[in-house]
């Protein structure tokens, strides 16, 4: 009795303990599900007006798109979903954590070949990007796409029917297949770069595609291999790091990220109407010819308007090594959000056949702090934080950066992070709530 009693106990204290650690929610988070567009607690979709439709995952949008039952329709129960034209199924719920995503298709009737391809979105369904390639269905027997997508993230799809024509093709028996566990939480980094925090928990886990980790000697970075762009860039200027070292200009890919992913080249942006611009700057890195070259990667770039860039940016930049000049030292973390900006030849969402990302605001958030030691111990409510957030796109040339100050906490908001993650929260609800006043100049 004493035994089983004992034994009951152990079992007891190791499921708390995973649930406090929330391994029992991410385990079943990371179920697999298959939508075969059969379970309705809504009536079915039976016209090309589409609408929403509660199914057994969850509500679903279809456009230009209805749920068909017809002898000529390509199914394996009762239902499978029918879309024409440019017409899209779309997710109204989010996955938290995927791995591989299948889905059966076949061209309807007799029509002729369609092709059609998987985007998602890991915001909500704010922004959307394509994942892999695009497909073609030209088959009248269901076939099996596969989508290795492997994300922790919390993601939603999109099914979009691409050559617009009006061959229709059925989807049928979508599968979210289970996630491997997540990476850990990212222990505590020794890098004089994070020492504010790591703001959206990054990790350097290839199953962490999309939040990615990536520690330099210069400067810490989440990375977006989809987006080709960093999610945000983190560094420390003290005089340490300023000197005397000339320019490199020597734009090139990142070798080092993993295997497998795409390497965006010094040449991606040629022509796109945008700047290679910089996230750390390279007049922040001036003490060595290696420490300068380093803010050339393209991994420290992000598609960037040459007004916002070459404007308020560059004049923001230049401010904060006055600071550090004066006898300060800065942390910065700065990022993009959103999709779409307007450069020299207009407004685009993506540069480099889509595989580069344009952002529609660059932002940053910088704390100052005196010179010298146990930095983070020194930041205070009386603390000077200046954050900005600039809208990228041209005609802002002669704007002072000074117009663009925000809260840090409007940034989170729109962002999503935990910017000073690891300033005392009683501190950071102050000093993160504020918008800077001070000089500009």
């Amino acid at each position: 009795m004493y035994s089983r009693l004992k034994n009951l106990l152990i079992l007891v204290l190791m499921v708390s303990v995973l649930v406090s650690a929330g391994f029992v929610g991410s385990l079943r988070a990371q179920s697999s599900v298959t939508e075969g567009f059969e379970g309705f607690t809504s009536s079915p979709i039976t016209s090309y007006t589409g609408g929403t439709v509660t199914c057994s995952t969850g509500s679903w949008t279809l456009t230009d798109a209805l749920i068909g039952n017809l002898s000529t329709d390509r199914r394996t129960g009762s239902y499978s979903a029918r879309v024409r034209n440019s017409g899209r199924l779309r997710m109204n719920f989010d996955r938290a954590g995927v791995g591989n995503v299948t889905i059966q298709h076949a061209i309807f009737g007799t029509d002729g070949s369609s092709t059609w391809e998987l985007w998602y979105s890991t915001n909500a369904g704010s922004t959307w990007l394509k994942f892999g390639s695009t497909v073609t269905t030209s088959s009248t027997s269901l076939q099996t796409a596969t989508f290795a997508v492997n994300t922790s993230s919390s993601v939603r799809f999109e099914i979009r029917k691409t050559d617009g024509s009006a061959n229709r093709i059925n989807f049928d028996n979508i599968t979210f297949g289970a996630a491997t566990a997540p990476p850990p939480p990212p222990p505590p980094s020794s890098s004089e770069h994070l020492v504010m925090g790591n703001p959206s928990g990054a990790t350097n886990s290839v199953s962490n595609p999309y939040n990615y980790l990536m520690e330099k000697p210069q400067y810490a970075m989440s990375y977006h291999r989809d987006r080709g762009i960093p999610n945000w860039v983190s560094w420390h200027v003290d005089p340490t790091w300023l000197g005397s070292t000339p320019r490199q200009d020597d734009f090139r890919a990142d070798t080092t990220l993993p295997a497998g992913w795409y390497q965006v080249q010094g040449t991606s942006y040629s022509g796109s109407g945008f700047d290679r611009g910089h996230n750390c700057p390279s007049a922040d890195r001036t003490s060595s010819v290696a420490n300068n070259s380093a803010t050339f990667l393209m991994t420290n770039m992000c598609p960037q308007a040459p007004d916002n860039n070459q404007g308020p940016w560059a004049n923001l930049e230049n401010y904060t090594r006055t600071l550090v000049n004066q006898g300060n030292e800065v942390y910065i973390i700065c990022g993009m959000s959103g999709t779409g900006g307007t450069g020299s030849n207009g407004f685009a969402t993506t540069i480099n056949g889509g595989k580069v990302t344009v952002p529609a605001y660059t932002w940053k958030v910088i704390v100052v702090i005196p010179q010298g030691t146990n930095d983070l111990s020194r930041v205070t409510t009386s603390t000077r934080v200046i954050a900005v957030n600039m809208p990228n796109q041209q005609g802002i040339r002669s704007v002072n950066w000074g117009n663009y100050r925000v809260s840090v906490d409007s940034i989170e908001s729109q962002t999503g992070y935990d910017i000073l993650s690891n300033v005392p929260a009683a501190i950071q609800s102050v000093i993160e709530a504020r918008v800077d006043n001070g000089p500009t100049s």
